[in-house]
């Protein structure tokens, strides 16, 4: 049986910064599959489209540095 996912939390947190970086590695390349071709296309799909609305002045862009003061002041900082 698999032990407990509060002892594993446990033995980890006794790991070096080292040991961590390369554990947390190990788990995300072991969860990190291969994108749904069908997804990608979809989101290739919707950066053309809205580009396109962009360059084609349907649409009006938002600068960065106004989206993030936006945020801040919606979440705070």
């Amino acid at each position: 049986m698999a032990r407990a996912v509060k002892d594993i939390e446990k033995e980890i947190r006794t790991l070096s910064a080292e040991d961590k970086i390369a554990l947390l590695r190990t788990l995300i390349a072991e969860l990190d599959t291969p994108a749904d071709p069908n997804v990608e296309r979809a989101w290739l799909e919707t950066a053309q489209r809205r580009y396109r609305e962009l360059v084609e002045g349907k649409v009006k862009g938002i600068p960065g540095p106004l989206v993030f003061e936006r945020l801040r002041a919606r979440f705070g900082e």
